[in-house]
């Protein structure tokens, strides 16, 4: 119940206030519903945790944290990938990133369906996958400003999604992943 009441009023705080835009969700590319792995989420409205003087202010995790918490489940779980992602397409790690993708990993190149089976494959096709235009949504993306729902974490416009995959059957425990890098819109 109390987490019905912080969504609510999470939910209500930002939606009196002026806020920045908010991209679609609707990725190209399902990322989540097509792993049954995903784990089990709570019938949550979305969150967008945007602070309505965004640009004032630094990026204050808190908001995105909750909505994660709430949705998803540990943020603390979630927020170091986020970060490990942001810094390792950066630095065009390509090694770094194939360690934080789920496999086998679906994507789009030139606009046809792509399966790849393991890391090693990805960092090979690395440049043909992460497209500058991925790699932009990435690296300027504000934690602060991430749109979270039962489908994962969304950077961009749905050029990036990361979500947790279970490990068990129960989905008791789950290891944070990147499920989709696609074109945006």
């Amino acid at each position: 119940m109390n987490k019905q009441i912080a969504v609510t009023a999470l939910l209500l705080l930002v939606a009196c206030k002026p806020t920045a835009s908010v991209p679609p969700e609707a990725p190209a590319v399902a990322p989540a519903e097509a792993k049954a792995t995903t784990p089990p989420a709570p019938p949550v409205a979305e969150a967008s945790a945007v602070p309505a003087d965004a640009a004032a202010t630094p990026d204050d995790p808190t908001a995105v944290n909750q909505a994660i918490d709430d949705a998803l489940g540990d943020h603390a779980r979630y927020e170091p990938v986020i970060r490990q992602l942001q810094q390792a397409v950066a630095a065009r790690d390509a090694a770094a990133v194939a360690a934080l993708v789920d496999y086998p990993f679906d994507t789009v190149r030139d606009g046809k369906p792509l399966k790849i089976a393991d890391a090693a494959e990805f960092a090979r096709e690395y440049d043909r996958i992460v497209t500058p235009d991925i790699a932009r949504a990435i690296t300027t993306q504000k934690y602060s400003q991430l749109m979270v729902n039962y489908k994962g974490v969304m950077f961009g416009n749905g050029e990036a999604w990361v979500n947790g995959i279970c490990v068990d059957d129960a989905c008791k425990d789950f290891n944070v992943r990147v499920v989709a890098l696609q074109p945006g819109p």
